[in-house]
């Protein structure tokens, strides 16, 4: 059991983890602080939780030396947390972030960080030279992803009981500008989709999907045959196809929750889907034994997982060609959106058909266009009503 000894305002937190092959008693030991502003019966109800949790973090093997330095805290992190709790392509990512933080606060005790390490590392990041490809400062984005890698390792040995606060949360998080949203309006859509009839239907199938479904291109590309519904249009999303260099492409579960979800799709899109089916069919014969079955919709040649950068640049290729502005394959997620907010489309029923996990995210990233769509149906009600009182 954990024994407790007041110094001061502060308190030591002592376990015993057994005895050494000497037979000498090992002791780990934490101090807390209690919270300034807290009452005398909430301080000992908080130190009794500490307490708790420091002999179960110390029992399961967990408890790390507080003097640990950062560097050799975040590989435990990654090996006894990273592998198993995060997803392939943001282990992997963290890992590619590394050699950097390292370098700036690798060496110093986990204790012993403060605000303004993380915040000189930020502005370090921001100064020209930075970026390796450009020569400039690296994009206010990825410093972002900088400051939440730091901020896990620290709150991962917080919840240890390693520190007794993570100081990148007084840190603020470096803001990425939000960008403009940019999409295709109904004119250019209704211009793509005729181009689309001039293009192979496995294109047709794979465009006309995310114009009509608002899917993400990761969505897309791990579809697999049974998750279409040929006789009720429906489409479900139950996993993606994932690019990252350690793996190569592979298969992984959906961004969240909210997003393994089934919508329908007009009877048309289905029936290019039917002919793309038949085509695909017809390609597998023609290989035999060299077709790999990987089961997607959307292919290389010998049916193996299609490449993520492929849609694009087959998408670059049939807008230049038309006559049609450049805009990335993610616009074709905003038109959706758009398209639906336009036509009075209940905000809840396009977040669910594009997969967001609250409704917030959806009224924060389209709140332009729904109030755009709130103005025009307010003009819309008094034309009918002033129309209505004329005749009356």
């Amino acid at each position: 059991m954990a024994t407790i000894q007041r110094r001061g305002d502060t308190y030591r937190i002592t376990v015993s983890e057994g005895y050494d092959g000497q037979g000498k008693q090992i002791r780990k030991s934490m101090t807390w602080r209690p919270a300034p502003g807290m009452t005398a019966k909430q301080a000992e109800k908080e130190l009794q939780r500490q307490a708790a949790l420091f002999e179960e973090t110390v029992r399961a093997g967990r408890y790390v030396d507080p003097t640990i330095k950062f560097q050799a805290f975040a590989e435990q992190w990654f090996e006894d947390y990273g592998k198993e709790h995060l997803r392939d392509r943001t282990y992997y990512r963290y890992r590619q972030l590394t050699e950097r933080t390292y370098a700036a606060i690798g060496h110093l005790p986990l204790c012993k960080i403060q605000p303004r390490h993380l915040i000189q590392f930020y502005q370090q990041l921001a100064e020209p030279g930075q970026n390796q490809r450009t020569g400039g400062s690296l994009a206010p984005k990825t410093i972002k992803h900088y400051h939440t890698f730091i901020s896990s390792v620290l709150e991962r040995a917080y919840k240890w009981g390693v520190i007794l606060e993570n100081p990148a949360h007084r840190t603020d998080s470096p803001n990425a500008p939000k960008k403009e949203l940019d999409f295709f309006d109904e004119a250019e859509i209704v211009q793509l989709l005729e181009a689309l009839e001039r293009e192979p239907v496995e294109h047709q199938a794979m465009f006309q999907l995310l114009i009509y479904s608002g899917m993400r291109r990761s969505e897309l590309l791990g579809l697999e045959w049974p998750d279409v519904d040929f006789a009720t249009g429906v489409v479900s999303i139950v996993r993606t196809s994932q690019y990252c260099t350690e793996m190569g492409i592979y298969t992984d579960t959906t961004k969240t929750q909210e997003s393994q979800r089934s919508f329908k799709v007009p009877r048309n899109v289905i029936e290019v889907l039917e002919r793309h089916r038949w085509a695909q069919r017809q390609q597998r014969r023609k290989l035999g034994d060299l077709w790999q079955d990987s089961g997607r919709l959307f292919t290389k040649w010998d049916g193996s997982p299609m490449s993520l950068n492929t849609p694009y640049q087959i998408f670059q290729k049939i807008l230049s060609k038309n006559g049609l502005r450049a805009v990335s394959l993610h616009s074709l997620r905003h038109s959706n959106a758009t398209l639906l907010i336009n036509q009075g489309i209940n905000i809840k029923a396009v977040s669910s058909r594009l997969g967001h996990s609250q409704t917030s995210t959806t009224m924060n990233t389209y709140a332009h266009q729904i109030k755009s769509a709130d103005a025009a149906a307010a003009d819309a009600l008094e034309l009918t009503l002033d129309r209505q009182k004329k005749q009356a």
